[in-house]
């Protein structure tokens, strides 16, 4: 079996297939993570590690929940938790490797955008500023770190702080907004004629109850008109992936090649597929120490090319096999 710092160096080596990784990713998960492995050998008895992407044992992500997932027990470097509801746990990754994330963040950033040192980052985050284990709240203050900024930050619900900002800094570097969905929209309707056109808008989701859910396509509507952009970007990422995925327009996202997004039969979950509708099912490498297949209760549309969207999430998402193993 490969070490697990081998395993590491590979990751982001974009010269070893997919397959290859995924094949050594399951190994060192089977051997050292003990929920998975129990999981699997109840659920996929007959799964010998082998086989097409996917055919390997997804773990529903409502685990995260309920059990530590943490290879062979190890210390932690930062646990990052979900907001949760009222009516459900909040959700927890155990990282072991916080570099490993931060390497995830880096690349998956440069992949898609070029370097941090390039932009000015706004990060309008009010729901999370006050909550330090958000892993998205880790993810923007890591890349305005990176980009030597000194200016901008973050803004809670000051959004006329923002504007001044935005506009003073024009002319130099690019500028980001990364921002919730409930924050942007209530920025939208106070301030309707402002110009952003060479500013990049990218919304992260998140109503977190303070609005009506409406589509993403007429989301972006609201904020193109509001603030002159002709496309909104989006951030898809949650509490237990180390990956992330970018769409630039249309909410249709693209990967990075360390991360891939199938689709899995909502009656059937062994039933998964690498294109077409259904629950989203989700292969992430950085997950390392973790668990690295992961079923999500997003609904969702993945294309032939490996893009996908996303359409919903799934109601009663809790899954039964939560239940079984920890009942």
């Amino acid at each position: 079996m490969i070490a697990a710092s081998k395993i590491k160096k590979l990751i982001f080596d974009q010269e070893i297939s997919f397959q290859t990784k995924v094949n050594a990713l399951f190994e060192f998960q089977f051997q050292h993570e003990l929920t998975y492995q129990r999981f699997c050998r109840q659920l996929y008895p007959n799964f010998n590690g082998q086989g097409n992407i996917e055919q390997f044992p997804f773990l529903p992500i409502d685990f995260f929940r309920q059990a530590t997932i943490l290879s062979d027990q190890l210390n932690p470097d930062k646990i990052f938790e979900s907001s949760g509801t009222t009516d459900t746990s909040n959700s927890r990754h155990y990282v072991a490797d916080l570099e490993l994330y931060e390497a995830s963040i880096l690349n998956t950033f440069q992949y898609f955008y070029g370097e941090p040192t390039d932009y000015i980052f706004y990060g309008l985050l009010p729901s999370y500023i006050d909550r330090p284990n958000a892993s998205l709240l880790y993810m923007v203050n890591y890349l305005m770190q990176q980009s030597k900024q000194e200016t901008a930050g973050f803004y809670k619900f000051n959004y006329e702080d923002l504007v001044k900002d935005l506009n003073h800094n024009k002319g130099g570097k690019k500028q980001l907004i990364i921002g919730v969905t409930f924050a942007l929209w209530e920025m939208a309707e106070q301030f309707k004629s402002l110009n952003w056109q060479d500013v990049i808008v990218m919304e992260t989701g998140g109503m977190k109850g303070r609005r009506k859910e409406i589509l993403r396509e007429e989301l972006h509507t609201i904020l193109g008109d509001a603030f002159h952009v002709y496309t909104i970007h989006s951030e898809y990422g949650m509490t237990e992936l180390l990956s992330m995925a970018y769409s630039k327009g249309k909410g249709i996202f693209q990967c990075p090649p360390w991360m891939k997004v199938l689709v899995r039969d909502p009656y059937d979950p062994m039933h998964v597929k690498t294109s077409g509708k259904g629950v989203l099912n989700v292969i992430d490498l950085a997950n390392l120490y973790s668990c690295s297949f992961i079923a999500t209760n997003d609904l969702g549309e993945v294309f032939e090319d490996g893009s996908f969207k996303v359409l919903g999430r799934m109601d009663n998402s809790a899954l039964r096999g939560c239940n079984l193993m920890f009942g």
